[in-house]
Parts: C-alpha cells; structure tokens; sequence
C-alpha cells in the first residue's frame, strides 16, 4: 500500500502547508474585505457589509487616502487623458484588424481599461498640481524604481561582463546589498540621509542642506526610498543578467567586430536579442516585487509627510494596526487586482513575445 501511494505521500506535506499558509488566508481575507469586524473582549463580531469596504477608497472616506484629492483637471491633464485614451483605442484597433481572438481581446480590453484608469487618475493628481493617495505612490514606486534599477543592472552586467582587471571582486562587491535585510538598509538610509547628526552631515552643510528636512517634503522623501529601494535590488538583475551575458555566443559577437561593427552595434543587433528574454522574465519577477514594498517608507518616513511616500502595502497594513480588518483586506485585494492586471499583461505583450521563437 505505501509503494501505491507513495507519490501522495511525499505531496501531502507540500500540499497541507500551501492549505494552511496559502489557501485559507487567502479565502480568509476574502470574507473580511465584504465584511465589518467588530472586536469586543473575549470575541468578535463578523457583519456582511457587501461592497462598502471597497466603495470607500473610491468614492467614500477614504478615496483621499487611496486615490487621492481631485479638484479640477488641468490643460496638461486633459492632453494626457485625451493622448492616453487615443493610444489605448488605436492599440486595441490594431489587434482587431491583425488577428482577433475573442479571450485575447478581453484580456487587451481589461489592461487598457486598468491603463487609462491610471492615466486618468495621474491626469487628476500629478499633472493638475493635486497630492495623490497610495496607489499612485505605488505605481510611482515600479515604475521609476524598476526603470532604475534595470538600466544601472544591465550597465554593471555589461561592464562585469567584459575582460577587465578586478572584475570577480567588483561581482562580490555588488552583490553585497542583496544580502543585507530591508530593515537594515532602511535604518541605513535613514541614518545616511540624516542632514545633521548622519555621517555624511558635513557634507551636506558643505553644500547647504544641512537644515533641508528630506522627509518633511514629498518628492525628496519618495526619491530616498526609491534610491535605498534600488540599492536594495539593482544587486538582483545584475546577476541574472550578468549569467545571461556570458551565455551570448562569442563567436556571434567576434563576426560582429571583425565585420566593422561598433560596440553598440554590437550589443543592439547581437547580445540584446539573446538577454532580451532573460531580461523581460527578471523585470516581471523585480515588478511583482515591487508591488509589496512596505519596510523602507515604513522604517523611513513612516509613510509621510502625510501619506506622501505610504505604498498600497503599507496602507494595508497601517488599516489592519488600527484594528480595521475589513479595509485592510480590501486593500489588499485591490493591491492584488493591480498587480495581477499589470504582470499578466507584462507577461503577455512582452515575456511571452520574447519567449516565442521568430
């Protein structure tokens, strides 16, 4: 009998700790986003609510603190909506036109709806001159901090990648960052940053900051979390890109050089085309994660001045310390929604078209 079942066996460890840690939170979470918790001594009262857990971060309460605070678009918001909406349709005109499939198009439907929900809440907020909630600060975050830190990646992989002296300890020397926990380099970049009692104090008097306050003023407090964050990762695509690199062919790249070709040329038409799937599979891995960033603006600002640097995660987690279960969880989900609608849609119009032979 254990010889029969003996695949089962060894699976059911892996399956009940993926129950337990996984599924049942997961389903848990679920019930507490449509519903209001109520925690009394000794016990606690679970009441059906539906949607309002959700309708309050887009039209109740807390849409300030979720979207942000809208007054009126400006000229500049209305071109962005109005260029973005056209983009979108002209997108979803082509797919039509070159090859429709009906799961296809809904898929394309749903990320253009997402995209020109973003476009139109930035339109509303960052381009009209009005503070933005934390799912803007969130969509800051991937967007500035990934394009970041995959161009500084690449750039040392490529360096690392070439016969120069030193090389091996430049490889352990970047590394390094990716082996120290959030927490440490969060506290580390709090203490750096520190324009008075930090270690880099005299140079910031040198050059007339030492009473600036980075965290009372949003876009200085965003910019040091997002430099700390790439701090952080840049360490992670410099790896798997730099294992991608000494994987390209040399003798492409030799043809190349003896036929005239320059070094951009070189990596443009050659060494790009062999990393390029690599690539877009280590930036979908770097967005995912980027989407749960809590510890840095936590440890950092706390979230401030006011909510201007407090990620989606951070929201979710400040709403469930103050013993708000059902909008922590709804959070959560939205969170959730974001990132699924955007990765998948990553995964498919970019992984995917790199993955597939030409």
């Amino acid at each position: 009998w254990l010889d029969r079942q003996s695949r089962q066996i060894f699976i059911a460890p892996a399956v009940i700790m993926i129950l337990i840690f996984s599924v049942f939170p997961t389903i848990a979470s679920l019930v507490l986003a449509f519903s209001n918790i109520r925690l009394r001594a000794g016990s606690y009262q679970v009441q059906f609510v539906g949607l309002r857990n959700f309708r309050k971060q887009f039209f109740g309460t807390e849409q300030f603190h979720f979207l942000g605070t809208f007054t009126s678009i400006s000229l500049l918001g209305w071109i962005v909506t109005i260029a973005s909406a056209a983009g979108l349709i002209w997108w979803l005109y082509r797919y039509a036109k070159q090859g429709f499939a009906i799961l296809g198009f809904i898929g394309r439907l749903i990320t253009a709806s997402v995209g020109f929900g973003l476009a139109l809440l930035f339109s509303a907020t960052l381009f009209s001159g009005n503070p933005f909630g934390t799912l803007g600060v969130t969509i800051l975050y991937v967007l500035v901090g990934c394009t970041i830190q995959f161009l500084i990646g690449l750039g040392l992989a490529v360096l690392c990648a070439q016969p120069i002296k030193g090389r091996t300890f430049f490889r352990v020397v970047f590394f390094i960052p990716l082996m120290i926990t959030p927490i440490g380099i969060g506290y580390s970049f709090r203490m750096l940053a520190d324009t008075t009692k930090g270690p880099f104090s005299p140079v910031w008097q040198w050059i007339g900051l030492g009473d600036f306050g980075w965290a009372n003023h949003a876009w200085t407090a965003r910019l040091f979390i997002v430099i700390g964050d790439s701090w952080q990762w840049i360490p992670f695509i410099f790896v798997i890109l730099l294992a991608a690199l000494e994987n390209v062919s040399r003798d492409q790249v030799e043809a190349g050089q003896v036929d005239g070709a320059s070094g951009w040329q070189v990596f443009k038409e050659i060494t790009w085309p062999q990393i390029a799937p690599v690539a877009a599979t280590v930036m979908l891995i770097r967005i995912i994660e980027a989407f749960k960033l809590v510890d840095l603006p936590n440890i950092m600002t706390s979230g401030g001045p006011g909510i201007a640097t407090e990620s989606m995660t951070l929201h979710s987690f400040f709403a469930w310390r103050a013993l708000n279960l059902g909008d922590s969880a709804a959070i959560a989900y939205l969170l959730l929604f974001v990132t699924v609608v955007l990765c998948v849609s990553f995964f498919n119009l970019i992984v995917l078209k790199r993955l597939r032979p030409t």
